[in-house]
């Protein structure tokens, strides 16, 4: 019996050290702190701190498997951030959506290289050993930095961050009514629809407003005087526009008429030219005529050679009345010269 007890009472002493070995163990243990991270997390209110000296940045999104991938390769670069002298920064793109759309990340995941507030972007895998080549070999230094509008400090950066942000509100304000309140999406839908009309509105009207206040109508009188000098000039411009429509159409009537006396004074000279012509042609008819007549007489037989004229043969005699003029021959001559100078005066006309 006593043997038993004195068992049973060191099992129990046994088990209270243990309990009071775990007792003292389990608080020490609890006390080690966890190896801590040495990748800085980036948001809208911090992210201003890679604008001075040289900065690593991953975007990332928790669902991303790529992401996932790259944790571990990315921690162990963040450890050796101080023996290469570069801090190391991380953004998570579902809660950070306005530095997503400040560098405009389009694929997941992404890096960037910052010094000095100039940032390039890294292309490259994000292993450790090619990072750390990176930092080690300045490669960044062939890589075209991005300026202009395109760097995330720059104005319209800063819009499209805006935008980004708006936009996640909003994405995160659907999901709370479709996911938590369990309303339906085309119900979400309507919803966005009819605030987006009624904010148009509203800024409409605010819009409005800002202009009435800043606007300074002019007076009355002046606004009367002014209306007086714009029709009064107005006037004006549509008498110098008459006036040089009625130069034109008065220079033109001037034309028309020096070239209608033109064509009269071509039409005279024609004339006479063609009178003088008609002149010479009946003169030469007239010579021909007198010729002809001259020659008749020139053949007449005078009385004492008239035996001698009586002995040609009668062949002579035929063919010398035929050679004078008959004087129908003189009457269609005369007709035609009449014709050909009533034609001329027609034309003249």
């Amino acid at each position: 019996m006593a043997g038993g007890r004195c068992s049973s009472q060191l099992t129990a002493l046994l088990a209270a050290w243990v309990a009071a070995a775990t007792a003292t163990a389990g608080p020490d243990q609890a006390a080690l702190p966890a190896e801590q991270s040495r990748v800085q997390p980036m948001t809208a209110s911090n992210w201003t701190l890679v604008m001075e000296g040289e900065w690593m940045l991953k975007f990332y999104a928790p669902w991303c498997p790529s992401c996932q991938q790259t944790d571990s390769e990315w921690e162990a670069f963040a450890k050796n951030g101080e023996i290469l002298q570069i801090s190391v920064g991380k953004v998570d793109v579902i809660q950070e959506p306005g530095l997503s759309g400040r560098f405009f990340v389009t694929t997941l995941p992404a890096f960037f290289h910052a010094k000095d507030g100039i940032f390039r972007r890294y292309r490259g895998p994000g292993i450790f050993e090619d990072l750390q080549n990176y930092i080690l070999e300045k490669k960044w230094q062939s890589v075209e930095p991005l300026t202009g509008w395109k760097s995330p400090a720059s104005l319209t950066m800063s819009g499209m961050a805006g935008l980004f942000s708006i936009s996640g509100k909003i994405w995160h304000l659907h999901n709370y009514f479709t996911v938590t309140l369990g309303i339906p999406a085309w119900c979400s839908y309507i919803f966005f629809v009819v605030a987006t009309l009624v904010f148009g509105l509203f800024m409409g009207l605010v819009l409005v407003v800002i202009s009435e206040c800043f606007y300074v109508p002019f007076p009355r009188h002046l606004s009367e005087h002014s209306e007086q000098n714009q029709r009064s000039e107005e006037a004006h411009r549509a008498g110098q526009l008459q006036d040089a429509e009625d130069d034109k159409d008065d220079s033109n009537e001037e034309e028309n008429k020096d070239s209608l006396v033109d064509d009269e004074e071509e039409k005279e000279d024609l004339g006479d030219e063609d009178e003088a012509e008609e002149e010479e042609e009946e003169d030469n008819l007239a010579a021909g005529v007198d010729e002809d007549r001259s020659e008749a007489n020139d053949q007449g037989p005078p009385g004492e050679d008239s035996a001698t004229q009586e002995e040609l043969e009668p062949e002579e005699t035929e063919e010398a009345i035929s050679e004078q003029p008959c004087p129908a021959d003189t009457e269609v001559v005369e007709d035609s010269l009449r014709q050909r100078k009533s034609q001329h005066a027609d034309k003249g006309l």
